[in-house]
């Protein structure tokens, strides 16, 4: 959008986040910041770090900051897809699940589907790691996109109905898994999504039918250690699911 309006957009990442993510987002003209992590992994601290920096170039002279954590018209940007599934299911549906970044798009989703079914059953997905909705410690994970390390300000959790953890190498494995047997190229919260899809199928039993997103392209994790390449001279290498 800010390349097709001419507007200049700054961005703040961290070198917890792919090169390729960060590569795209320079293709289209954005200006990065970087903030270091502790050893590539995502953690609350890091965070606190990215936001505080970003607050600070929100001082500046004609500047808008889009602040998504704190964005709750973005929730109802979901509202749409909660439809879609809704008809793709015809219908029919027994539960939800969904990773927790913001918590917008499983708050906007499953406001529709609980509109229609409201006996619908809601799953949130969070880092084992980092555990914080659960009520566990913050911790360091590398599950890009989820788990901030804090109740997120639009999380809600009054319309969950459970919380599943999945560790980092779950979602990965899941992740190649996925490549590899369904031809469906994703991200580590897409196969974290998976792995608990996947249980909350188990305990509801046969027959029952879930719903969970695939949320992004595996190609925005060529270069980091889900899908490089294996190399015996490389200990970060991805191990085959």
């Amino acid at each position: 959008m800010c390349a097709a309006k001419g507007y200049r957009l700054r961005i703040v990442s961290s070198d917890a986040f792919s090169e390729d993510k960060l590569a795209q987002m320079a293709a289209f003209g954005a200006e990065l910041t970087l903030v270091p992590s502790e050893g590539g992994r995502i953690t609350k601290e890091l965070i606190r770090a990215m936001i505080a920096t970003a607050r600070n170039m929100a001082n500046g002279p004609r500047t808008y900051w889009t602040d998504q954590l704190n964005n709750a018209d973005s929730i109802t940007g979901y509202h749409p897809m909660g439809e879609e599934i809704w008809r793709q299911t015809d219908g029919r549906l027994d539960a939800f699940v969904q990773s927790v970044g913001t918590a917008a798009s499983l708050r906007g989703v499953s406001a529709v589907l609980r509109h229609h079914q409201p006996s619908i059953t809601i799953v949130a997905v969070e880092p084992a790691e980092s555990a914080v909705l659960a009520g566990g410690p913050p911790g360091a994970h590398r599950i890009e996109g989820i788990g901030i390390g804090y109740r997120p300000p639009l999380w809600d959790p009054s319309i969950v109905d459970d919380i599943v953890p999945v560790s980092t190498e779950q979602a990965q494995a899941m992740a190649r898994r996925l490549a590899r047997e369904e031809g469906l190229f994703t991200g580590t919260s897409s196969g974290a999504n998976v792995v608990a899809a996947i249980e909350v199928g188990r305990r509801l039993g046969p027959g029952s039918r879930v719903a969970t997103l695939l949320v992004d392209s595996g190609l925005k994790y060529l270069s980091t250690e889900v899908y490089r390449r294996e190399d015996s001279s490389d200990p970060r290498r991805a191990t085959p699911a």
